[in-house]
């Protein structure tokens, strides 16, 4: 029996899943652990809020009575395309911390690019608290876009949507905008306007904070408000920017696949539907098709069967003298007995 941990660590939440060779994969759902995320690998302590993020979702796996020792652990890491020594040390560290021959780090986006497209070429565009396209062309050519973080980059994402709704919300506070409905989502999720931007800052991850009114942007562009809706087009407009980048970057082929995939696609239409749009004039044919799997199945994928035009992205760490297989993993409690 071959066992496999894939982990999807995002700047929002971090869920890890046990994999077999012999476990119906039609459900994973069974057997993820979620805990929160990290700000991602490039920030001041990266690799050491990754870690504890990895070692929280991954453990209490491991612990389970009958576990199987993983022989590789492969994590999808926010953070990890721009930060490759980061993704390294992380690594080293997960390899001290975990029970498995094994660790292997990449960036979300790439798991989440073998997850939707099942390790095919085409462009895979993953938006969340931050979003990239990722572009793999039938030359194993290789493109990403965007994906800079929210200062920089990330335009289109949960966090570009959030900050501009809350802009909009203040705005309209100070009389300098339109009525708008935000300004009562904005009042709802955060309280008094005056203290909103000690609110954002409150948890630590102001972008994750605002990511978080994303939804509430999209319930106002659905209900009739304009500003809100406006927003949605102009992420809209931005996000297939990045994809047609990403298209232009890879081979001279035909057409490419092009899938859409992470927590944002969760706002539906108010956007999706303007994303469509925006996409329907591109110069290089794109053939939209639904995403096969999320990124722990692309995880899955790097760690056990690992497509050749994604390994240069991936680092792997191994230990001298492999260690599986070995006996199932027991607890520190069970050892001590």
């Amino acid at each position: 029996m071959t066992a496999a941990v894939a982990v999807d660590l995002g700047k929002t939440g971090c869920r890890a899943v046990l994999w077999t060779d012999h476990a119906d994969h039609t459900d994973p759902a069974r057997t993820v652990h979620e805990v929160p995320g990290a700000p991602g690998l490039a920030t001041d302590d990266g690799v050491a809020t990754a870690r504890a993020a990895v070692r929280a979702a991954v453990l209490p796996l491991l612990e389970r009575e009958g576990s199987p020792r993983p022989a590789v652990v492969c994590v999808g890491a926010a953070g990890a395309a721009t930060a490759p020594q980061a993704a390294h040390a992380l690594a080293v560290r997960l390899l001290e911390d975990l029970p498995t021959g094994e660790v292997a780090v990449t960036s979300d986006a790439v798991t989440a690019h073998a997850g939707a497209l099942g390790g095919r070429p085409g462009v895979v565009l993953a938006i969340g608290t931050g979003c990239v396209a990722i572009g793999i062309g039938n030359d194993g050519s290789y493109a990403r876009v965007d994906g800079w973080g929210p200062w920089l980059g990330d335009e289109g994402s949960g966090a570009w949507i959030g900050t501009a709704g809350v802009r909009a919300a203040l705005r309209a506070h100070d009389g300098r905008g339109p009525d708008t409905m935000l300004l009562r989502a904005a009042v709802e999720r955060y309280g008094d306007p005056d203290r909103l931007p000690s609110a954002i800052g409150r948890e630590g991850n102001p972008a994750r904070t605002l990511a978080a009114f994303a939804p509430d942007v999209a319930r106002a562009a659905t209900a009739g408000d304009e500003a809100a809706a406006a927003i949605l087009r102009r992420a809209a407009g931005s996000l297939a920017d990045t994809v047609r980048a990403a298209a232009r970057r890879v081979d001279d082929g035909g057409s490419l696949d092009l899938a859409v995939t992470g927590g944002l696609t969760g706002l539906g239409e108010p956007l999706l539907g303007p994303l469509r749009s925006a996409l329907s004039g591109s110069p290089r044919p794109l053939t939209p098709r639904p995403p096969l799997g999320d990124p722990l199945d692309g995880a899955r994928v790097l760690a056990l069967n690992p497509p050749a035009s994604h390994e240069a992205h991936v680092v792997r760490v191994q230990r001298a003298t492999p260690t599986v297989p070995t006996p199932p993993f027991a607890p520190a409690a069970a050892v001590q007995e």
